[in-house]
């Protein structure tokens, strides 16, 4: 997983970022491809949320920080029932939702507008299909309807797919997710878990910044970035003017987008998505 690879990423090699917060293991999508078979997934939308794991005691962020969600959201999720999903909003809201969720004391009435979308059970026995069905039994017998079952379905051939995701993206949607209705639970970046988006994104750890040229003299140009595979790159596209004047530090872990690779294998086009935040 990213979180936990990052201190081994940056100058310096592991220890140079140390952190008090211990990154739960989760499932992590890989890319799907756009001629993409369904056949055998279960399909959802993708929700632009915040990743969050609930370990039945606690609800943490993907990093492993503590979310700060007042006890009227957390009563009612299971005790002893780990559950992973995502916080959200509400489409094209993410913004809106990470000033929520970033706070350290929560303010209840922000929350009344936040669920909690609930799409696997982590550490479930049997495949997908049926930690679905479970996942359903819980939310049934709870009193706390802030949190949700994502709806998963079956798409038949790759133009459905396809069409189906066009009409997400349309709504305001950011892509879909694809589950093998038959998979065991398990961690890590595994190619169970499909993410299919119009454009492609992830993430990467910044390892430096470069000044900032012509109408960005005396700025931040671009930040250079090593990803999972360990490539190095420039993101100058997508920062603000208040990153800019005041960049993401050595050690962020940002999102990024791009559109196909150079001829040296590098991501073409790399725009910056947003900021996670330390124990995200």
């Amino acid at each position: 997983m990213l979180a936990a690879a990052v201190g081994a990423w940056l100058p310096g090699g592991a220890g140079a970022r140390p952190t008090t917060a211990t990154s739960p293991a989760l499932l992590l999508a890989q890319e799907a491809s756009d001629a993409q078979d369904p056949t055998g997934y279960l399909v959802s939308e993708k929700f632009d949320g915040v990743r969050a794991f609930w370990d039945g005691h606690q609800l943490r962020f993907r990093g492993g920080g503590v979310v700060a969600a007042p006890a009227s959201f957390l009563a009612g999720l299971p005790a002893g029932q780990a559950l992973d999903g995502e916080l959200w909003l509400g489409r094209s809201r993410f913004d809106a939702l990470s000033a929520i969720v970033r706070r350290e004391q929560a303010v209840a009435t922000e929350w009344d507008q936040v669920h909690y979308l609930v799409f696997e059970q982590p550490g479930g026995e049997s495949g997908f299909a049926q930690r679905v069905e479970r996942l359903h039994s819980l939310a049934a017998r709870s009193s706390n309807r802030r949190w949700e079952v994502v709806e998963q379905s079956a798409v038949a051939t790759p133009t459905a797919l396809q069409a189906r995701l066009k009409a997400v993206v349309a709504q305001g949607g950011e892509g879909l997710m694809l589950h093998r209705a038959d998979a065991a639970y398990r961690t890590g970046r595994s190619e169970v878990l499909l993410k299919l988006k119009p454009v492609r994104d992830a993430e990467a750890v910044v390892v430096g910044h470069t000044p900032g040229r012509g109408r960005f003299e005396g700025q931040t140009g671009a930040l250079r970035v090593r990803d999972e595979v360990g490539r190095e790159f420039l993101v100058g596209s997508g920062l603000n003017e208040a990153q800019r004047r005041n960049p993401p530090p050595v050690g962020s872990v940002v999102t990024f987008s791009w559109r196909g690779e150079t001829a040296s294998g590098l991501p073409r086009f790399p725009t910056l998505l947003r900021t996670r935040v330390a124990g995200w």
